[in-house]
C-alpha cells in the first residue's frame, strides 16, 4: 500500500462529487480499502475460529482475502462509478471497461514495478476469483472449493460482503445519517454450511435492513438531485477535455491511468491552453453554484420498466410544442436513476440461505410475508430527471418534459409542477 500507485487512493473521494452537497463526505478509496481489507480478516478469522474444525482455513487462504479486501478498489477512476459508467460509454460508444478489469491489471503491474515477491497462486486468486469476478461482465466463477472465501469481499451469489459493510456504515457517518444497520451481527453469527456462508433465520430483519439501507444512501447521498446535477456537468466537462487531454486513452494503460485522479478538474482549471476554456467556464459554473436547473421527475410505472427505453433529450426537444422558445438537445440534460436493494427488480433476500441453528445442518431460504407484511412488494425505482442546462429555459424544457410524459403515458406522470418561481429565473 506504500505504492504510488496505491497511494492514488488518496485522491479519489468515495462518494465522487457528493461532497459538493455534503461537506462530510470526502473520505477516500484509501480509507475504505483499508477498512475492506480489516473487515475481510475479521470474518475469515471469525469463520475460523468458529468452524476450524470442520472447514480446512489455511494460512494462505487468510492472505488471499485480506488482499482481495486491500486491493479490489485500485482500478477505480476519478469521481466514483461516474467515471466508467457515464463518461466512458459517452466518448467510447459501447465501453464495457470496468474498474475491476483495470484492478487486475493494476495488480499486477504493482508487483512488478516494486519486485514484490508473491505466491502466484495468491496472486492469481486474487484477481481472477475475487476481484474480476465481482465483475458484471464476468464469467461465471469456476471455484471448485472454498467457494465461500470468494464471497467475503464481494459476493455475487447473494450480495451480502464486507464492501458494504465498510461503505454503508462510513457514508452514513460522513453524510450526518443514522445507520441502524448492524454489521457486527452477522459477522459473528454467520456460518458456512455446503461451502456458502448462510445466516441464522431471526437475522432476517437484519439483512433487509443492509440492503435497504443502502438503497436509502443512493436515494439521499448518491443519486441527490443536485448531485446528479453536478455529475452531468461533470461528465460534460470531460467529455468537452477528451479530445485535448485524451483521458479516455489511459484506460488501457495502468502507466498512465494510475495518474488520473480527482485532481483532473483542478488541471483543466490551471490550465491556460485555449482550447480548455469552454471546459474551464462549465467548471467555474459548478465553483460557483451555478448548476444545470433541475426541472422535474417522475417514477417510471412498475409495468414499464422491464421494457423501459432510455429517454434522451431528442425525446424531451422533439416533445415541445410549436410556437414558443425552440430548444436544441445541448439545451437538456437527461439522469435515469435506478435505486434498488442489489438485484433489480428481484428480491435479493431469495438468494440468501438460512439456518434454524447451530445444532442444525439445514439451510433454506424464507420468502418475505413468511417474516412480516410490511416488508416492500417490489424491489427498484426508475426515476427520469430532467435538467435545464440554462437558467432561461427552465419554463421551456420543463413545458416540454410534460407533454413527453401525457404522449407517452396519458397523463402527468410527475407528483407536482415545476416552480413558477424557478421558470422566470434568467
Amino acid at each position: 500500500m506504500d505504492s504510488a500507485q496505491s497511494l492514488i487512493l488518496r485522491e479519489l473521494k468515495q462518494l465522487g462529487l457528493s461532497h459538493l452537497v455534503y461537506p462530510g463526505a470526502v473520505h477516500s478509496r484509501f480509507e475504505h480499502s483499508l477498512g475492506v481489507y480489516w473487515l475481510a480478516g475479521e470474518a475469515v478469522h471469525t469463520i475460523k475460529a468458529h468452524q476450524g474444525s470442520e472447514i480446512n482455513i489455511e494460512r494462505n487462504d487468510i492472505k488471499t482475502v485480506k488482499l482481495a479486501g486491500l486491493l479490489h478498489d485500485v482500478g477505480h477512476g476519478p469521481f466514483s462509478h461516474l467515471f466508467e459508467r457515464e463518461f466512458l460509454p459517452r466518448v467510447l460508444n459501447g465501453s464495457k471497461w470496468s474498474h475491476e478489469y483495470m484492478a487486475a491489471k493494476m495488480i499486477d503491474f504493482i508487483v512488478d514495478a516494486y519486485h514484490i515477491e508473491i505466491d502466484a497462486a495468491i496472486l492469481k486468486k486474487v484477481k481472477q476469483e475475487m476481484v474480476l469476478a465481482s465483475s458484471k461482465n464476468a464469467s461465471q466463477k469456476t471455484v471448485s472449493e472454498k467457494h465461500f472465501l470468494y464471497d467475503i469481499v464481494a459476493n455475487g451469489r447473494n450480495g451480502i460482503d464486507v464492501d458494504k459493510f465498510d461503505y454503508i456504515v462510513r457514508a452514513s457517518r460522513a453524510c450526518g445519517l443514522g445507520c441502524n444497520f448492524q454489521f457486527q451481527r452477522l459477522m459473528e453469527t454467520m456460518r458456512v454450511m455446503g461451502d456458502e456462508i448462510c445466516y441464522r433465520a431471526k437475522d432476517y430483519l437484519t439483512i433487509h435492513k443492509l440492503f435497504a439501507t443502502r438503497a436509502d444512501l443512493h436515494r439521499t447521498v448518491y443519486t441527490h438531485a443536485k448531485v446528479k446535477a453536478i455529475d452531468v456537468m461533470v461528465v460534460d466537462a470531460l467529455t468537452l477535455a477528451n479530445g485535448e487531454l485524451s483521458i479516455s486513452a489511459s484506460i488501457q494503460e495502468p502507466a498512465k491511468f494510475w495518474q488520473l485522479d480527482d485532481s483532473i478538474l483542478r488541471q483543466i482549471e490551471t490550465s491556460d491552453k485555449q482550447e480548455l476554456k469552454k471546459v474551464r467556464d462549465l467548471i467555474l459554473r459548478i465553483r460557483r453554484r451555478d448548476l444545470y436547473q433541475f426541472c422535474n421527475e417522475f417514477s417510471i410505472p412498475k409495468d414499464k420498466q422491464e421494457h423501459f427505453k432510455d429517454i434522451t433529450p431528442q425525446d424531451i426537444v422533439c416533445s415541445q410544442k410549436n410556437g414558443g422558445t425552440t430548444l436544441k438537445e445541448d439545451d437538456v440534460a437527461v439522469s435515469i436513476v435506478k435505486i434498488d436493494l442489489t438485484r433489480g427488480r428481484s428480491n435479493p433476500l431469495e438468494s440468501i440461505k438460512f439456518f434454524q441453528d447451530y445444532e442444525s445442518d439445514y439451510k433454506f431460504t424464507i420468502r418475505d410475508e413468511r417474516i412480516s407484511h410490511l416488508l416492500p412488494a417490489f424491489y427498484q425505482d426508475m426515476i427520469v430527471r430532467v435538467y435545464c442546462k440554462k437558467p432561461e429555459l427552465v419554463g421551456a424544457v420543463s413545458e416540454a418534459f410534460e407533454y413527453y410524459q401525457l404522449k407517452t403515458y396519458g397523463m402527468k406522470a410527475q407528483v407536482h409542477d415545476t416552480p413558477e418561481k424557478k421558470k422566470l429565473r434568467k
